[in-house]
């Protein structure tokens, strides 16, 4: 089994090939990877926006690569009542296997609002708005711990937030019966 993840992003591919692991029937699955376009902007918002990006993902690597399942994973803020910054963000998890998609999502947190107001004031993305703002010291970051990592101080880096979302999206795989 072959399994193509839509990105270069050494963290994003490494939650792939560790959520894939923990499932016997995926333990042996060959996880390769290529560049393909969100075919979003590069700070989606709206969950709309970032699934279909995930969407976007999944579908061409899926069709550029002999794989069994193209997976997209994509982060952005929506829109969430009752916050700070009146926005959180999430990743969305696009598995494709030709013929349907299955989405998984992973747990949500909240930028700092001084970062949201920037997204909107000067339409720049999080990476650009931490390095900005002294977040951070290098763009390596993102494909490091990444704000996550930052704000949980370690606890949670980009790795392990974005292996929750593709844990939720193998939920069909492996209960096709429900699904």
């Amino acid at each position: 089994m072959k399994v193509g993840v839509g990105t270069q992003n050494k963290s994003k591919i490494a939650a792939v090939t560790e959520a894939f692991s923990n499932y016997d029937e995926y333990k042996k699955a060959k996880i390769v990877s290529c560049n393909v376009d969100s075919g979003v902007s590069n700070q989606p918002i709206g969950l709309e926006e970032t699934i279909r990006g995930a969407k976007n993902r999944a579908r061409a690597v899926y069709e550029q690569l002999d794989v069994d399942f193209g997976i997209g994973l994509e982060s952005g803020i929506f829109l969430v009542p009752y916050t700070k910054s009146d926005y959180m963000d999430t990743t969305a998890c696009a598995i494709y296997d030709g013929k349907e998609f299955h989405l998984g999502l992973s747990s949500c947190f909240e930028y700092p609002k001084k970062m949201i107001e920037r997204i909107f004031s000067e339409k720049k993305e999080i990476t650009d708005l931490a390095l900005d703002l002294g977040f951070a010291k290098e763009r390596k970051f993102r494909e490091e711990g990444g704000m996550i990592g930052i704000l949980t101080r370690g606890v949670i880096d980009r790795k392990k937030y974005s292996a929750q979302a593709v844990h939720m999206a193998i939920i069909h795989l492996i209960n096709k019966d429900y699904y």
